[in-house]
């Protein structure tokens, strides 16, 4: 771990017990993608632990690189693998040249509150009152928590495999009766998503795929070009 980040550990142990137990707060050293999680507090939340890997998101962050017109990202929506609704924001952790060295995340687990949001909701505006179009009677959006765009994995492997079936969820088509191009293309948005950041996502992906994974290089080679 830089020795920068190792300022950061103390830091997630004040956090976590000031926010309470409801809040993980996570330190991630991004130079280790596959045991990214250096500190956590509050690893409950997600049932992670120290030696855990990056999210989906934030390879996507490493693989575009939006933290270079950003400091942070604040209170976007997330989920735990077992179901739990959670409310995240990230600091980027900076060098001297300002690429991300680490990365410092809360997730506060909303689950109860948005439950207790739905049952009031539900009492004061009525069972009937919403349309089957989602607004409610006077045509006005009802409020709602946003769709999760980060999963909290418990392992780089679910998290691999969960960026593939969900990219390939995306086609229309199963990858037995993909066209080459079309293969292509799914490779082309898994590397989008930064899924190539991972060690040895290449033969995961050739087996989603039904290819070989000379194949998959090639694609991979052909996109970079």
């Amino acid at each position: 771990m830089k020795f920068h980040l190792v300022n950061y550990v103390p830091l997630v142990e004040f956090l976590g017990s000031v926010l309470g137990s409801r809040c993980e707060v996570v330190l991630h050293d991004v130079s280790n993608i596959e045991k990214s999680i250096v500190a956590i507090k509050n690893s409950h939340v997600s049932n992670r632990s120290v030696g855990g890997s990056l999210t989906d998101l934030a390879l996507q962050i490493l693989k575009e690189k939006s933290y270079l017109e950003k400091d942070f990202l604040i209170n976007y929506s997330g989920k735990t693998k077992d179901g739990k609704i959670v409310r995240s924001s990230t600091f980027f952790i900076k060098d001297d040249m300002g690429n991300v060295a680490g990365m410092l995340c809360i997730n506060m687990d909303i689950s109860a509150m948005v439950e207790t949001r739905n049952l009031l909701d539900e009492m004061i505006q009525g069972v009937f009152a919403v349309a089957p179009n989602g607004l409610n009677l006077e045509g006005k959006n009802l409020e709602s928590v946003s769709s999760p765009i980060e999963d909290l994995h418990t392992s780089i492997e679910d998290l691999t495999t969960s960026i593939i079936l969900k990219t390939l969820s995306e086609m229309e088509i199963p990858p037995d009766r993909m066209s080459p191009e079309e293969k292509m293309k799914v490779v082309q948005r898994l590397s989008e998503k930064g899924v190539f950041l991972i060690k040895g996502s290449v033969s995961e992906v050739a087996k989603h795929l039904k290819t070989s994974e000379a194949t998959v290089y090639r694609y991979i080679s052909k996109i970079e070009s």
